[in-house]
Order: structure tokens, then sequence, then C-alpha cells
């Protein structure tokens, strides 16, 4: 996969939420010893709505532990936010608004 093209269309998801009035912010992770910390740190910035857990994480079998850790680090550390999920990166906008 492209990391440069990734990049652009995750960016422009963002852009997408934007042009909605909804303020969001995405977190990248690297798959190693400081991915909890980065997805703790993402969650504590704000009290979260909706929290959306991409396709990334999700859908690789050899990720299952990291997705179960991610689903439990959110009901932890921002209990409050309802969980999506996303077919592709550029569809998160209509994930979390499933949820808004």
């Amino acid at each position: 996969m492209d990391g440069d093209a990734l990049r652009a269309a995750l960016d422009q998801e963002l852009t997408r939420f934007g042009e909605h009035a909804i303020n969001a912010s995405m977190t990248l992770i690297e798959l190693d010893e400081s991915a909890e910390p980065a997805i703790v740190t993402a969650l504590s910035e704000h009290d979260w709505d909706v929290v959306v857990i991409g396709g990334g994480i999700r859908k690789p079998e050899p990720l299952l532990p990291l997705f179960e850790q991610v689903v439990n680090l959110v009901r932890r550390h921002a209990p409050k936010a309802a969980i999506a999920f996303n077919t592709s990166g550029g569809d998160s906008l209509e994930a979390a608004k499933r949820w808004l």
C-alpha cells in the first residue's frame, strides 16, 4: 500500500468532517509497543461522542488481539463514546454520523 496515497485519502476524510461542521481528529499508530500509549493519549484529549475504528486494525486477522485491545481502550478511556466501524478510509464520516 502506498503510504502517501493512504495519508492523502485519510486527510481528505478529515476535510469531509470539517465540511459537515464535525470536529474530528485521527490517530495513526505503529504496530509496536507505542500503539497503546498513542491510543490512550488520543482518547484522553477530549470527551469524544464517537470513536471510529478503521479496517486497518479491524480486518486483518493477525491484528485481532490489537483490535480487541483498541475496543477495550475506548471503553476504558472514552466510556461515553459510541464505537463505530468504517468499511474504508473514505466512509469514516458516515460511520461516525450513524452515532452522532
